[in-house]
């Protein structure tokens, strides 16, 4: 079964042509180093919540938009040995230094497929 890594994060709404074609490097990338499919997906209906929300998580301001992406790969072994390669690539790290939205905000994480129709 597949492995997907999850990603919330806020982008400046002025950022999102930016923030598109940054995703769109990354993706290929992420593809030479193991990834099945990329998801990017930029907030189209994101309601405030009672307790906790996407917007909250990720400490969205008034001008940002709430993204929400997966990467799929083959297994949990394929990713970790992706985010090391990703860690390590010069290409990678030219893209960290021009993120269109602040890092330190964003949320992800490793989950293990429990239903996939």
């Amino acid at each position: 079964m597949s492995y997907i890594e999850g990603f919330v994060a806020a982008v400046p709404s002025g950022n999102k042509q930016a923030y598109s074609d940054h995703v769109t490097e990354a993706a290929g990338l992420l593809k030479e180093f193991g990834a099945t499919r990329v998801v990017e997906c930029w907030g189209d209906d994101v309601p405030d919540g009672t307790v906790t929300d996407f917007k909250r998580a990720v400490q969205a301001k008034e001008d940002e938009v709430v993204v929400f992406s997966w990467l799929e790969f083959p297994s949990r072994e394929v990713r970790d040995d992706a985010f090391e390669k990703m860690m390590s690539d010069p290409r990678m790290q030219a893209m960290g230094e021009r993120m269109p939205f602040d890092g330190k905000r964003m949320i992800f994480g490793g989950f293990v497929p429990l239903l996939d129709e």
